[in-house]
């Protein structure tokens, strides 16, 4: 697949694992989970899902997807 200008687009990042460590939900302050698949992270004890994009968490409450 090429760009416009006949340029292979570039890789998205991929999320550094690692980063789970560090990271905590803003809402409950509980641990998280990588959903690979989604590109989410999960906080299961606030039932929220919080997007990755570009291979940075975006850790706001306004950004949040509810769980089902």
């Amino acid at each position: 697949m090429t760009d416009t200008q006949g340029q292979a687009p570039a890789a998205v990042p991929a999320f550094d694992r690692r980063m789970l460590e560090a990271l905590v939900c803003p809402r409950s302050h509980g641990t998280l989970r990588y959903d690979a698949e989604r590109q989410e992270l999960i906080s299961d004890s606030a039932g929220l899902a919080y997007p990755i994009r570009a291979g940075i968490p975006v850790m706001l409450l306004d950004e949040a997807r509810a769980l089902d």
